[in-house]
């Protein structure tokens, strides 16, 4: 009897373990993934690290060390050219409280209000990573460069989706579909350069 491989996603966002399922189905791979709320009892982990990468991996070991299962994180944000990769990291909480995605756009906003389209060039990133239990790691990396607008733009998204108009297009991220967004999303580039790591240990 084939044996299905299982695979944990640290995240509790059910639109994130949506996307890489989907991605693992495009690409022939069968697993059974599932998001850390099917283990509530484990506790979020805390990101100190100092890049994205760091982050990723932070929360990636400490899953597949406390669940003995294969275990993906992401970490992302925007880094804007003029404020030298900033907000980076801290993109979640650049007003000072996590996740208020209003006051993070508008506080980018003000401190970019001088500057003209030519410097206001800026991207998505994310750093996806793959830890097992033994310690063993992976870290790839996905960009989406764009351009930031001046006022925000789109009812999709979140975060700083709204103002990112990506090279190439006419719209914001907020503005594209879900469909269209994942295509060329950080978040995707970074999980699709994944796959191949994915298919060695899965398989």
């Amino acid at each position: 009897m084939s044996h299905t491989p299982r695979l944990i996603l640290a995240t509790r966002n059910v639109h994130k373990v949506t996307e890489l399922r989907a991605i693992l189905g495009a690409a022939d791979l069968t697993a059974d993934l599932t998001g850390a709320d099917a283990y509530p009892e484990i506790p979020d982990v805390k990101e100190t690290g100092v890049t994205f990468a760091e982050n990723a991996l932070l929360k990636a070991h400490a899953l597949a060390r406390a669940t003995g299962l294969p275990a993906v994180a992401d970490d992302s944000g925007l880094c804007v050219d003029v404020l030298g990769g900033a907000p980076g990291i801290f993109s979640a909480r650049w007003a000072g409280r996590h996740g208020d995605d209003r006051a993070n756009l508008d506080l980018l906003l003000a401190q970019l209000s001088d500057i003209d389209e030519a410097h206001r060039g800026a991207h998505f990133a994310c750093a996806a990573a793959l830890a097992l239990p033994d310690g063993t790691e992976r870290v790839v990396e996905g960009r989406l460069r764009g351009t930031l607008r001046h006022t925000p733009s789109g009812e999709g998204g979140f975060g700083y989706d709204p103002v990112l108009q990506p090279e190439g297009e006419t719209r914001t991220c907020a503005e594209l579909t879900p469909d269209e967004k994942n295509a060329i999303s950080h978040r995707g580039r970074a999980f699709r350069a994944l796959v191949p790591v994915l298919r060695d240990v899965l398989s």
